[in-house]
């Protein structure tokens, strides 16, 4: 069935899920509700993945007895998610749903008391009453004109860190004119103008104020970076939230990190640093070293030391990730050492430190240290196939309190008590309970220079070895990344396996679970080993009896090997599909907006030089403006060279004979949608049956409901028509 062109099914699509959409207390207008959908074949489809439930951000009471999370519900129909709470005891009984908002609630805390819980509602903040598992009065304590997206508390909860808006250095019309208040207009003179899915029109920033008798509002708080006339951003753009800043204990001082540059040095810098500043002086110190992104600070409980994670290297987005330990006396910094992996999600409990990592299995664990550094200690089971996030609360007994999730589902809450984890919460139980199983497999490919490559292979449900299968192997993107046991609502391959296709993922050279060397390969080498690292996947599967067909797909990076492999594959695929990727490798630099990412990557850098208002390699390149672009077009540098004019899949676009799809949202600034395009004509030009969907209101993700459904279908009705 072409899902497409049949709006009849859209129609019923839509019917049903609006069915199955709880709708209760009419009085909180536009409240989404939990789905109730019955599945009668036990197949998982786009529009189960959809009705699932995303819990998230939870918190632990002060009586240590109960936990405070999110769940976010979507309605098809509406077009719409939104975000209720709720809570459970830390055993994961009596679950109690504690708001049926129309309006989305985010960042809700407790009370040091316990009596009431602060949140995020229609950009302000909010306070309300809690009393034996119920919530009571509501109090508005914001009321900040450009509104607030984030806060932290501070330990005594008298003073509070809100995140607001300042504007930027893009300017519109009526700036220059008032009266031309109806122009439409961007009007700049220097660079970082857009960030991946908007213009940058205005900028955060973060800003301290105290509760009292009156709302907050800007006029009542001092902003952290002096005022609106300082153009940096607190928190850092894009994905920048309060885990960027951090009380010191006694609520005297402010762990940030921030990337204090501007223009044309913004968009080749990734040089963040940590600051330290006093709330009564207003005075700030930066403590960490020059180098790369240092990020999310944290004190540690007695106000000794701060941790944080850190890169080394300026303009190297992808550089390992160490935990960095600051002590407040001496102003010594060191590294945990022997740690091959990238450290996120930084947790103090006394004077250990707890993260998670993902580590050699291909799945995130949990680590422990301490303020010597010792060597880092794995906490979740190793044989286990989850991907476990960092605690959020540390029990008396030890029992780590924490997030879990898998290829088989999404995130739910989970208690590690000896290593051994027992769930929390069982949000969607009711319709993942009622699909089919299906098996994962994990092999070990050998790569065309004789390593070891770690491959998960998922199994259709009620997989017969006797029989035929078509089979998707997953180009991942970043190219930094990995293929974990993550969930994803956009590639979910549990869903594609349920299609009746055998899915193939390859950790290849760039994925992040390995160690720094596999991880740094892919930098200046796109079109080299990791390309080739698909291939032999590729030949592994295709070796299998009961695979027939093979596409590739991927996003972003994996949509530039998508494109790649459509030039060189032979007959290996049998179609292909490329989501936000790129085609153009020259003209992707002359576009995007973070400039550091290609300039890193296309010219394979190993120095970076950043000093008196110049960034650029030491070594070959064209300077210009006090810069020099190794990683450039125009540079002469032998990886950039070969990156270009060699390794861009629009070198070989006349070798292109295989039906191929290209996805793109035209709010994506970090790949252009123009890339889509281009390599959609191209197919066009060749005669490569081709097909082109783009949407005009996503970025580098498909965010709105509808659009998802739509995608999801478009993706399985090309794959069906070319591999089934």
């Amino acid at each position: 069935m072409n899902f497409i062109k049949s709006t009849a099914v859209l129609a019923a699509a839509l019917s049903i899920m609006s069915c199955s959409q709880t709708k209760e207390n009419a009085a909180n207008d536009g409240y989404i509700g939990p789905s109730t959908m019955t599945i009668e074949d036990g197949k998982m489809t786009p529009e189960v993945l959809l009705s699932l439930g995303r819990l998230s951000d939870p918190q632990l009471s002060p009586d240590g007895k109960v936990v405070l999370y999110g769940v976010s519900y979507t309605s098809i129909e509406e077009n719409r998610s939104c975000r209720n709470l709720f809570i459970c005891n830390v055993d994961g009984s009596d679950v109690r749903q504690l708001t049926k908002d129309g309006k989305s609630i985010n960042a809700a805390r407790w009370a040091n008391d316990g009596k009431a819980i602060f949140f995020l509602q229609g950009a302000q903040l909010w306070k309300a009453a809690y009393s034996d598992g119920s919530l009571g009065s509501r109090t508005q304590l914001s009321e900040v004109e450009e509104g607030v997206s984030d806060y932290l508390l501070s330990p005594d909860q008298n003073k509070v860190i809100y995140v607001s808006t300042v504007p930027s250095n893009v300017k519109s019309p009526a700036d220059s004119d008032p009266a031309l208040d109806k122009a439409k207009a961007y009007v700049t003179e220097d660079l970082m103008y857009r960030h991946w899915d908007h213009w940058v029109t205005e900028l955060p920033h973060s800003y301290v104020a105290e509760f009292g008798s009156e709302k907050i509002t800007k006029d009542n708080s001092v902003d952290i970076l002096g005022g609106p006339d300082v153009k940096f951003e607190l928190p850092l753009e894009p994905y920048g939230g309060a885990e960027q800043l951090c009380w010191s204990p006694d609520g005297k001082k402010i762990a940030y990190s921030c990337k204090k540059l501007a223009g044309k040095q913004y968009a080749f810098s990734t040089n963040t640093d940590i600051y330290v500043y006093d709330v009564e002086t207003k005075a700030d110190v930066k403590v960490s070293e020059a180098g790369g992104y240092d990020t999310d600070p944290v004190w540690s409980p007695d106000g000794k030391y701060i941790a944080w994670c850190s890169m080394s290297r300026d303009g190297y987005e992808a550089d390992q990730v160490r935990l960095a330990l600051y002590d407040t006396e001496s102003g010594a910094i060191s590294y945990l050492q022997g740690f091959d992996n990238n450290v996120e999600g930084i947790v103090w409990n006394g004077s250990d430190i707890y993260f998670s990592a993902l580590y050699s299995d291909a799945v995130k664990g949990i680590f422990k240290t301490d303020v010597n550094l010792a060597p880092a200690q794995l906490l979740t089971p190793k044989a286990a196939w989850y991907d476990f996030g960092s605690p959020f609360a540390i029990q008396e007994d030890g029992t780590l309190l924490a997030s879990w999730c898998s290829m088989d589902f999404p995130t739910e809450l989970v208690a590690i008590k000896e290593g051994q984890p027992v769930a929390i919460t069982k949000e969607n139980e009711h319709i993942l309970s009622q699909l089919k199983e299906h098996k994962t497999e994990k092999r070990i490919v050998k790569t065309v220079d004789g390593k070891d490559m770690l491959t998960w292979v998922l199994l259709p449900p009620d997989f017969d070895p006797a029989k035929k299968y078509p089979a998707i192997e997953i180009c991942l993107g970043g190219p930094q990344g990995s293929l974990s046991q993550g969930w994803s609502y956009r590639w979910n391959y549990r869903l594609m396996c349920s299609q009746g296709y055998v899915v193939v993922l390859p950790n290849r050279r760039g994925t992040t679970a390995f160690g720094q060397d596999w991880c740094e390969q892919i930098s200046g080498d796109y079109c080299g080993l990791n390309i080739q690292d698909y291939l032999s996947a590729a030949k592994m599967i295709k070796a299998e009896p009961y695979v027939g067909k093979l596409a590739a797909c991927g996003a972003s990076y994996g949509g530039f090997s998508v494109y790649y492999l459509a030039g060189i594959h032979g007959d290996v695929y049998d179609c292909f599909i490329a989501h936000a990727g790129i085609f153009d490798e020259k003209y992707m630099y002359y576009e995007t907006e973070e400039l550091w990412f290609p300039n890193w990557d296309n010219g394979g850098l190993t120095e970076y030089a950043y000093a008196q208002g110049q960034v650029g390699p030491k070594g070959d390149g064209v300077t210009f403006g006090g810069m020099q672009q190794a990683g450039s077009p125009w540079s002469n540098a032998p990886k950039s060279v070969r990156h270009y004019t060699k390794g861009s899949p629009n070198v070989n676009v006349t070798n292109w004979h295989t039906p191929i799809l290209c996805i793109h949202g035209m709010m994506d600034y970090r790949i252009p949608y123009d890339q889509g395009m281009a390599a959609f004509n191209a197919a066009q030009m060749m005669g490569v049956p081709s097909k082109l969907i783009v949407f005009p209101e996503e970025n580098h993700w498909i965010l709105k409901p509808q659009n998802a459904l739509f995608w999801h279908r478009s993706y399985f009705d090309w794959l069906d028509k070319w591999c089934k």
